[in-house]
């Protein structure tokens, strides 16, 4: 059985809300191995009569080290996700496998300009990512276009604010309502958003694209149309089409 495998009891060190619906939380994990910029874990609970539910979630943080960060997006009537977000509290224990996922990882030594594409919460591992770019010192070339419904659904605005302020290119797209003033229109990522807002396919960036299904696969269709290589797009994606 390799460490990946194991599941280890995680304790909560640390929650703060996070957008209008999730929560980001600090977990101690005894013994945890570490990961890479990009991977995520399994987080299980165990209800009183035994019942159990598992379900995945990225972590936003990467490196050595037993403290680990991820977010949860409260998912409405779901089994795992509520309690993450409303109920867990400093002290409560959880489990935890991982790190899980060797395809959708960044790391610094890799020259080439990155793009990173993130919905709603798929930031998360994106954000892990710009991090570990920042902590490694890299010189490659990075931008972020993080596309949300409203200002008040993002994730991780201090930390985005402090990496933009540290080098990040960092574009916005408001999917329902634009802050008073934003030069986009609100409206779904398109073509034109992707013209003004990534590295061009010719610099061949590699490009991250995280979040819901159906954006991750119109994103990744129309960077395709744009002459990025299908080879060169990471995707990860969660829910339903």
């Amino acid at each position: 059985m390799t460490t990946a495998t194991l599941w280890r009891p995680a304790s909560v060190l640390t929650t703060r809300s996070a957008a209008s619906h999730g929560r980001v939380l600090g977990l101690r994990v005894d013994g945890w191995p570490g990961n890479l910029a990009g991977q995520h874990v399994d987080v299980r609970l165990t209800a009183e009569d035994g019942y159990q539910a598992v379900r995945s979630y990225s972590l936003a943080s990467s490196g050595p080290g037993e403290v680990l960060e991820l977010a949860v997006d409260e998912v409405p009537d779901g089994e795992v996700s509520p309690y993450l977000v409303q109920d867990v509290r400093p002290g409560d224990e959880l489990e935890i496998r991982g790190p899980i996922g060797g395809y959708f990882v960044w790391t610094p030594d890799r020259p080439e300009p990155v793009q990173l594409i993130a919905g709603g919460s798929g930031i998360v591992p994106l954000m892990a990512i710009a991090r570990a770019h920042e902590h490694s010192g890299s010189s490659a070339p990075m931008r972020l276009l993080y596309a949300v419904r409203s200002a008040q659904d993002a994730f991780f605005v201090d930390d985005i604010d402090r990496l933009a302020r540290n080098g990040l290119v960092v574009d916005w797209a408001y999917s329902r309502v634009a802050p008073p003033g934003f030069a986009r229109p609100a409206g779904r990522v398109d073509a034109a958003t992707l013209v003004a807002s990534t590295f061009a396919s010719s610099l061949e960036p590699s490009v991250y694209v995280c979040g819901p299904t159906g954006f991750v696969e119109a994103v990744a269709d129309l960077l395709v149309l744009a002459g990025h290589a299908p080879d060169r797009i990471r995707t990860e994606r969660f829910g339903g089409a």
